[in-house]
């Protein structure tokens, strides 16, 4: 029989997972009461953390009282109980803890709580695991001997599956041949090749043809037929891209890939090329507030686009630079940006809303968490497109990694669906500084 374990919850599980409850199987879960005293610091606000925060609560509040405190509550049919600690024999601050982390800190009186109930006899025959987000505070766990874990339930497995580049097919001269003189063949391989996946056929010759696989189909792709507002891919990678962007039929895109290689640009300047078009009503630019080493900018002045400003700066270069090529360009995005046409939406204010016939472009979305990710792409409505764009190699969100992140975790779920497309980006076409630093650094 399977040892029976207790998971005792660190603050920022049910802050990163609100239904974390539920994924622990058979097994028990306790909250240490210090965990609801610091979920109490968190309630307000309209983050996602606040929000995962109050429904956290909120469930806890519907569980029975007498037995919540006292013995447990069970979580369903074939799950274990749930048990908030308040009992003094777990709670006291324990003398060798107390010998190394002299400061009672609310993580210290976790870690405490947990130490307790490894050792009390009663537990002789189960396996206390202490789970949480944070690394440093699972290194402290650990050096008391106790077993700790990550919370992975929504963690992605093979990354480095998710981030392939465009996929290389050996095809015979006369496939090539009939896709550059029919743009579009029927074609059949017992390669497992997901829906809107881009490949490279090669027919063994220096001639190669960049194609998307579809429906059972490949449609040729041609670098020079785009140039959505005058930016023109610069390699087959872009040229992928823009693609996608361009497809009105794809209504979810994924981009990774390092600082440098246009995942901005490009999706700027096929947002404005729709636009243009009159395909989507509004263009909607959003990221994550985090600033690099977590350094606050604090109190900003003026209405949300003054606050945001230094958040949103890449958007402004990147405009910048589209701007730059043409009277026309100018001349139009300033129109856009008079009738407030181009907006910046703070990421904390997309819930509640639907959002129509507009394009979102989600930058540096790998440090959203895989719960705000889920919170942005339920607001799509008939006629919107989302674009999430970023670098799962470069997380500043202190309990996200590349697994674990919002964007792995947007890419591995969507994997295959009609209207997805992910593409990745390697060659850096910022400045040759920018490409050698990104590898040297």
């Amino acid at each position: 029989m399977k040892k029976k374990k207790i998971f005792v919850l660190d603050t920022n599980v049910p802050m990163h997972d609100p239904n974390c409850c539920s994924s622990f199987k058979e097994h028990d879960v306790y909250i240490p009461i210090f965990v609801i005293s610091e979920l109490d610091h968190h309630k307000k606000g309209f983050d996602i953390i606040n929000y995962n925060t109050r429904e956290f609560t909120r469930f806890l509040d519907g569980l029975d009282d007498k037995h919540l405190f006292n013995g447990g509550v069970s979580l369903g049919s074939g799950l274990g109980k749930i048990r908030v600690i308040v009992d003094e024999k777990y709670t006291d601050y324990h003398v060798k803890v107390a010998s190394i982390f002299s400061e009672k800190t609310m993580d210290h009186m976790i870690i405490s709580c947990a130490y307790c109930l490894s050792i009390d006899p009663v537990n002789k025959d189960t396996e206390v695991i202490l789970v949480s987000k944070d690394i440093n505070f699972r290194m402290k766990a650990k050096s008391f001997g106790l077993k700790v874990e990550d919370y992975k339930t929504d963690a992605v497995i093979d990354v480095k599956s998710l981030c392939q580049t465009a996929r290389p097919l050996k095809v015979s001269k006369e496939i090539v041949d009939s896709l550059f003189n029919e743009e579009n063949i029927k074609f059949e391989t017992k390669e497992l090749i997901n829906q809107n996946e881009p490949v490279i056929l090669n027919p063994g010759e220096k001639n190669t043809a960049l194609a998307v696989y579809k429906d059972g189909y490949l449609t040729l792709i041609q670098k020079d037929k785009f140039s959505p507002f005058g930016i023109k891919p610069k390699n087959s990678e872009q040229t992928f891209a823009i693609s996608a962007l361009l497809d009105d039929s794809i209504s979810l895109v994924t981009i990774v890939g390092p600082a440098g290689t246009g995942k901005t640009i490009i999706s700027l300047a096929s947002a404005l090329s729709k636009f243009d078009d009159a395909v989507y009503k509004e263009i909607l630019f959003t990221r994550t507030t985090i600033s690099v080493g977590n350094k606050e900018v604090g109190f900003l002045p003026g209405d949300i686009n003054e606050k945001l400003s230094p958040f949103m700066q890449g958007l402004y270069d990147n405009l910048g630079v589209i701007k730059e090529l043409n009277e026309r360009n100018r001349r139009k995005i300033d129109d856009f940006q008079k009738d407030q046409k181009i907006h910046l939406e703070p990421i904390s204010f997309i819930r509640g809303r639907s959002l129509v016939k507009k394009i979102l472009i989600v930058d540096e979305s790998q440090n959203l968490t895989p719960g705000e990710v889920k919170t942005i792409v339920t607001r799509a409505g008939e006629g919107t497109k989302m674009v999430f764009i970023g670098d799962i190699t470069q997380i500043d969100n202190p309990y996200l990694d590349e697994r674990s992140n919002g964007l792995s975790y947007l890419m591995d779920k969507m994997k295959g669906q009609d209207f997805y497309s992910h593409l990745t980006l390697v060659k850096g076409e910022r400045s040759l500084l920018a490409e050698i630093a990104g590898k040297l650094l």
